[in-house]
């Protein structure tokens, strides 16, 4: 008997060790995989808002046009006003020769134009005196509109 308890003990012991090599192959191939699906991946494209109601505006605004090419046009929002093309570099000089104290700005760029060509020519206006600045949105033709102010 003594000869089975000491072959017992004395044979393989159990190894505590955990064997990472299969978790390290895995994790290489999920890396390869990332790295192939990554480039392929597009980035979501964005529609901007459009408001069911806007409220008016007691006085006609100056519009800049941003088109989806870049160009820049100024136009007075007026029925029958035609928009003007101006060069980039002009358009401070252009819209204070427009507007007065009271005059708005708003800004009208393309759906397609990228957020950061709205935001510079923004901050381009704001940083030359400009304050009175807004957006121009669509409102949705589904949405309920306000009924007109009554002028007294």
């Amino acid at each position: 008997m003594p000869s089975v308890s000491s072959r017992g003990r004395s044979g393989r012991r159990m190894k505590a060790d955990i064997n990472v090599v299969p978790y390290i192959d895995v994790m290489l191939v999920l890396l390869v995989i990332f790295m192939v699906t990554a480039p392929l991946i597009t980035p979501g494209l964005i529609q901007l808002p459009s408001v069911g109601a806007a409220s008016e505006v007691p006085v006609k605004p100056l519009e800049v046009q941003i088109s989806e090419d870049g160009k820049v046009a100024l136009r007075m929002r007026e029925p029958g006003a035609t928009p003007q093309d101006i060069a980039r570099p002009e358009l401070v000089a252009q819209v204070r020769s427009r507007i007065t104290a009271e005059t708005p700005v708003v800004i009208a760029a393309d759906g397609k134009v990228p957020y950061e060509t709205v935001v510079k020519v923004m901050d381009e206006l704001r940083t030359n005196g400009i304050t009175r600045l807004g957006l121009l949105v669509d409102q949705s033709s589904g949405a309920p509109q306000p009924a007109p102010a009554k002028k007294r």
